[in-house]
């Protein structure tokens, strides 16, 4: 509570947590001529005439549009674009003060998906990138899918994409530790929103071959009729091919590796004990984890993490989206592929280097050696 407190004093003493500088002094008149009229009809000019110099003489190349309906905003669901606002102007910092990229909040009042991709597209025009943010499964992959078809700047939905990154690279560290390799171990994710299907979709892609995803009715398979959705129908052809069935407690037995995106307390020691040997456990729901990593220790867990800031081996997106969409801004790419963001992860896990123990698999987000690192590879693996 006392948390809570200081939390919302902090927000009401400044208004918020955002504000838009200028990059130039306004002291003269010629700083006023310059800046604006009559010095800005040039630039409108050279723009009306090659619409790509929008990217010389305007900030267009660095700024960034974080969309939102408000429909899934962690730990708290669907509670509507103006309570959703201060998570976005938190992102907005975040770009900015660990990337140097201008990011705007964009908090859209409709949750029809039409009419979010028709919204994103009209304003598209005066950003660089889109970064789709806490919008419910399954519209939100339709949604990033339409913006990708239809728009010429790079569209990345960070629940999905940003998580299956970081998340990604703490299994590479966390794989070193217990000597198994991501093409020989078990994993079951728990959870079938939009962050647990792009995160099994992007571990697949990077070479896992054994994987199930369970959720409220169970495993997941592709025979399976009860609580499914299309995004939950593609997600099945890809995994589970033995159509393993069962709830989680009964999935996750021998597996070698577990993550959680779903909800707080829903794994317990006996769990923990039923699963392979040196097994890794990922409890990323917030504010709660679905095991507290005492007790996925005390239960023989030989890596733990969680999406918590106070713990160690915090799997956070501010590792990944910053450098990202810098990196990929840098060089002038038009949208994140698969690569680019497989480099992303590779390059969040060797910062780890030497000083890798199960208690220290992946950077601080607050560590100034990241977005170096992360948009230096993104760029490498945009221009390749």
């Amino acid at each position: 509570m006392n948390f809570k407190k200081k939390s919302l004093d902090y927000r009401e003493k400044y208004k918020g947590v955002l504000e838009v500088a200028s990059k130039v002094k306004m002291k003269k008149g010629k700083d006023l001529a310059l800046a604006y009229t009559p010095g800005v009809a040039f630039a409108c000019g050279a723009i009306h005439k090659k619409k790509s110099d929008v990217y010389k003489y305007t900030n267009k190349g660095n700024s960034v549009a974080i969309v939102t309906d408000g429909t899934a905003v962690l730990g708290l669901g669907n509670i509507g674009p103006e309570a959703a606002l201060p998570v976005m102007e938190g992102k907005a910092i975040l770009f900015k003060a660990l990337a140097d990229v201008d990011a705007y909040p964009i908090c859209l009042d409709t949750k029809e998906t039409d009419e979010i991709v028709k919204c994103v597209q009209a304003i598209s025009p005066g950003f660089g990138g889109i970064n789709l943010e806490d919008i419910s499964a399954p519209r939100c992959f339709e949604i990033e899918e339409k913006l990708k078809k239809i728009l010429d700047i790079p569209v990345f939905h960070d629940d999905q994409h940003g998580t299956a990154v970081v998340v990604l690279a703490g299994l590479i560290n966390a794989l070193k530790i217990v000597k198994k390799k991501i093409k020989n171990v078990k994993i079951v994710v728990n959870g079938a929103g939009a962050g647990a299907i792009a995160v099994s979709k992007f571990l697949l892609s990077a070479g896992a071959k054994d994987l199930i995803l369970c959720d409220t009715a169970g495993a997941i398979h592709d025979k399976r009729q009860e609580n499914m959705n299309p995004a939950k129908e593609d997600i099945a052809r890809l995994t589970n091919a033995r159509r393993e069935e069962g709830n989680l407690e009964q999935i996750i037995k021998n597996k070698d590796v577990f993550i959680g995106l779903s909800v707080a307390g829903v794994v317990n020691e006996e769990m923990v004990r039923s699963m392979a040997k040196n097994p890794i456990v990922f409890a990323l729901a917030n504010p709660v984890p679905e095991i507290m990593p005492d007790k996925a220790k005390k239960a023989g867990a030989k890596v733990v993490a969680t999406g918590c800031s106070n713990l160690p081996n915090q799997i956070n997106n501010a590792l990944g989206f910053p450098g990202i969409f810098k990196g990929t801004f840098d060089a002038k790419a038009k949208t994140i592929t698969e690569k680019m963001k497989i480099a992303a992860s590779f390059a969040i896990a060797g910062l780890v280097g030497k000083k890798l123990s199960p208690d220290y698999i992946i950077p601080n987000p607050l560590d100034k050696k990241v977005v170096p690192a992360v948009s230096a590879a993104v760029r490498r693996a945009a221009k390749k």
